[in-house]
C-alpha cells in the first residue's frame, strides 16, 4: 500500500495593485519635506471619507483616505500622495479643535489644487498624470479663487485634484480623545523644506558630501561662506554662487596678502597662509562680495584704478562695520568721517593727498588693489555666462529676504546702491535711439497727382496720387556726424557706433547725413546715405585730433540746416569743443572728454 505525499503549496503571487501602492508611498517618503508632514493612511473601503472617484482624499486630522484596491502605477500613487500631503503642508486643511467646520467651496478647492499641482510639476522625481495640464496660472490660492468666482473656473482646472469630481480636502473636527496638542502641518513642512534647501545648497557648494550626505571638514573661509548661505540672506545668494580659490602659490605669485576678487570669473582668491578668526573671515568675504556685486571695477571709468579701489574699500568697510557683519581685521581702511559718502565722493577727497594715499593697503596689500579685472589662471577656473544678471539678482533678492525677515538695519548708502542695481541703466544704443527720436524728425511724405502712384498702371482709369518727399522736407530731416578718424580710435567700437547710427537713420527714413572726417585736418564728405557712412571711414594714424575745425565747417555750411543736430564720435583725445547747436557725444566706455560737455554723452560698450 503506497501513501501519496501532499504536494507543496505554491507561494501566493504578489498583488500588483498592492505592490504599486507600496512603491508609490515609498517614493513620496523619500522626500524629506513631504515625509516631515507625517499623516496616516486609511485603506478601509467602507470608510465614509474614502473618495468615490480618484485615488486619495485628505482630512484635517492628517489622514489620507485611499482607494487601495485600484490598479494604478506607482507614479500615479506617488503624485496623489504628494498632492494630499501638500494640502496639509500648505495649510489648506488645518487641524482645529472645533465642533463644526465650514467646508471650502468649489472655487477654493480648485484654486488650492492648482497651486499644489503648480508646485509639484517643478519636482523632477514626480510625473503628473496625462489628463492634467502642464502649466498653471500664477498667484496664490485666494487670488485665484477670487478671479474664478468672477470669471469662472477654467475647464481644465475644474477637477485637478486627486478625488475625481469629488472634493479631495475634508475639514473635520480634531478628536477630543487625542487633542493634547493640535498639530501644525504647515510649520512642520516649512521647517523640513528649509532644511532640504539648505542641505541641497551645501551639497552644491561642496560643504556636504553628495553621496553620504555628511558634512565635510570646513576651512575657516568655508565656514564663513556657509554662514552667509544659512544665516545672512542679504549676501546668501551671492555666497552660494561665488567660488573661493585658496591657493598659496597663486597668492604668492599675484601678490595677494589676504584676499582679492575677480567679478569677471565670480571668484574670491584668499591666501590660505593667513590666519583669522571666523568673524574676521566673514568680514573679509563680505568685503569682496560687495566689491563684485556692486561692480566697483566697472564703475571706475577714467579714474585711477588703485585710488578708486581705496575709495571703494573705505565705503564698503564703513557699511560692514555699521551692519555688524563679522569683525573687521586690524589695519583695514576705515574712517568714520567718510560715513554716508559714495565711492565717487570719497575718491575726490582722498586724491587731495596722493603721497599718503599711495601708502594705504587694501586686502591685497600696500599699493595693490583687491579688485581684479581679468580672472587669475588656476585649475578649474570657468567664467559665468551672464555676470550682470547674477550679481543683480543675487543682491536684490538677498535684500528682499533680509528686509522681509527683519534681519537688521542696513546703511542708507548700501540700500541706495542695491535699489539702483534693481533698475539697471538704459544701454547706450537705446539712449542714442531716444536722442534720434527727439532731435531728428521723421520726414513727412507729400501726395501729389503730379507724380502718379506706382499702382496707376494697374488701374489707368482711376487717378492715384503719388507719394514723395519734397526737397525742403529732406533738408529738414537730417543730422551731422563729426568722426574722429585718428589712429587712437578703436576700429571695432567705431564700426559698432556707425552701424547703430545707420540703422536708426534708416528706421527714421533719413535720406542722408552730413559727414565730416577729422584727423589733423577736417575732410568734408558731404551728404552720405546712412548705409555708406561706414564704408567711407578710413582710420588714419596721424597725430592728435582737432575736431573744432570740423564743427566750424558744419556750422558755417549754407546747405546744412540751422536746426540739425550734430553727433560727435571720438575717443576723448581731442581739443576743447564749442558747439552752438543741439549735439551729443559718442565715446568708448572708460574714456572721458577734456572738458565739461553740455550735450548728452553716450558711452560705447
Amino acid at each position: 500500500m503506497s501513501v501519496s505525499r501532499p504536494r507543496p503549496k505554491k507561494a501566493a503571487a504578489p498583488d500588483p495593485a498592492a505592490q504599486a501602492f507600496a512603491e508609490g508611498l515609498a517614493l513620496v517618503k523619500r522626500n524629506p519635506a513631504l515625509a516631515a508632514v507625517g499623516g496616516s493612511v486609511c485603506e478601509q473601503s467602507k470608510c465614509p471619507r474614502t473618495p468615490a472617484a480618484g485615488l486619495v482624499a485628505v482630512d484635517s486630522n492628517g489622514v489620507l483616505h485611499v482607494r487601495s484596491g485600484l490598479r494604478a502605477d506607482p507614479a500615479a500613487w506617488a503624485w496623489a500622495f504628494a498632492h494630499a500631503l501638500l494640502h496639509l503642508g500648505f495649510g489648506h486643511v488645518p487641524a482645529a479643535a472645533v465642533d463644526e467646520r465650514v467646508q471650502p467651496d468649489r472655487f477654493d478647492l480648485a484654486a488650492r489644487c492648482a497651486v499644489v499641482n503648480r508646485f509639484l510639476v517643478t519636482q523632477p522625481s514626480l510625473r503628473p498624470p496625462d489628463d492634467l495640464p502642464a502649466e498653471y496660472p500664477g498667484g496664490d490660492e485666494e487670488l485665484l479663487a477670487a478671479r474664478w468666482r468672477r470669471d469662472g473656473i477654467p475647464a481644465a482646472l475644474a477637477h485637478c485634484g486627486t478625488a475625481g469630481d469629488r472634493p479631495d480636502q475634508l475639514l473635520v473636527t480634531w478628536p477630543a480623545w487625542n487633542s493634547t496638542q493640535v498639530p501644525d502641518w504647515e510649520t512642520a513642512f516649512a521647517h523640513a523644506l528649509t532644511r532640504s534647501v539648505s542641505a541641497a545648497m551645501e551639497v552644491a557648494g561642496g560643504r556636504r558630501d553628495r553621496v553620504t550626505g555628511q558634512r565635510v571638514a570646513h576651512r575657516p573661509w568655508d565656514r564663513a561662506l556657509n554662514w552667509f548661505v544659512s544665516s545672512y540672506p542679504l549676501l546668501g545668494g551671492l555666497a552660494s554662487g561665488l567660488k573661493i580659490v585658496a591657493d598659496a602659490e597663486l597668492a604668492r605669485a599675484q601678490g595677494i596678502d589676504i584676499a582679492a576678487v575677480s567679478a569677471t570669473a565670480g571668484e574670491i582668491y584668499v591666501n590660505p597662509l593667513r590666519s583669522f578668526e571666523d568673524e574676521e573671515w566673514r568680514f573679509i568675504l563680505a568685503h569682496e562680495m560687495l566689491h563684485a556685486a556692486l561692480r566697483h571695477g566697472e564703475r571706475r571709468g577714467a579714474r585711477d584704478p588703485y585710488l578708486h579701489n581705496v575709495a571703494a574699500d573705505y565705503v564698503v568697510n564703513g557699511w560692514l562695520v555699521e551692519m555688524g557683519v563679522g569683525e573687521m581685521p586690524a589695519r583695514l581702511l576705515y574712517d568714520p568721517e567718510l560715513r554716508d559718502l559714495s565711492v565717487e565722493e570719497v575718491y575726490d577727497r582722498i586724491t587731495a593727498d596722493l603721497r599718503r594715499t599711495r601708502r594705504l593697503a587694501t586686502l591685497r596689500g600696500k599699493g595693490r588693489g583687491d579688485i581684479l579685472g581679468e580672472p587669475l589662471p588656476h585649475p578649474g577656473s570657468a567664467p559665468y555666462t551672464d555676470l550682470d544678471e547674477f550679481y543683480r539678482r543675487g543682491l536684490v533678492q538677498g535684500f528682499d529676504l533680509h528686509t522681509y525677515g527683519e534681519r537688521g538695519l542696513l546703511p542708507a548708502g548700501l540700500i541706495q546702491e542695491i535699489r539702483a542695481l534693481a533698475h539697471p541703466p538704459v544701454p547706450w544704443d537705446a539712449r542714442l535711439a531716444r536722442w534720434f527720436d527727439e532731435y531728428v524728425p521723421r520726414p513727412e511724405p507729400v501726395r501729389s497727382f503730379a507724380r502718379p502712384a506706382r499702382r496707376q498702371a494697374s488701374t489707368p482709369d482711376i487717378p492715384r496720387a503719388g507719394r514723395y518727399f519734397p526737397p525742403e522736407e529732406i533738408a529738414r530731416c537730417t543730422f551731422g556726424v563729426v568722426l574722429d578718424t585718428s589712429g587712437s580710435m578703436n576700429a571695432a567700437l567705431l564700426g559698432k557706433a556707425l552701424g547703430a547710427i545707420a540703422s536708426y537713420a534708416q528706421a527714421r527714413d533719413v535720406p542722408a547725413a552730413r559727414v565730416v572726417f577729422c584727423d589733423a585736418a577736417p575732410y568734408d564728405a558731404g551728404y552720405l546715405p546712412p548705409t555708406e557712412i561706414a564704408g567711407r571711414v578710413r582710420v588714419r594714424g596721424r597725430g592728435g585730433t582737432e575736431l573744432q575745425p570740423g564743427i566750424d565747417l558744419l556750422q558755417r555750411a549754407e546747405d546744412f540746416p540751422p536746426g540739425a543736430p550734430v553727433l560727435v564720435i571720438t575717443d576723448g583725445w581731442c581739443d576743447i569743443l564749442r558747439i552752438r547747436r543741439e549735439h551729443a557725444y559718442l565715446i568708448p566706455q572708460g574714456a572721458s572728454l577734456p572738458f565739461t560737455p553740455k550735450g548728452p554723452v553716450f558711452r560705447l560698450t
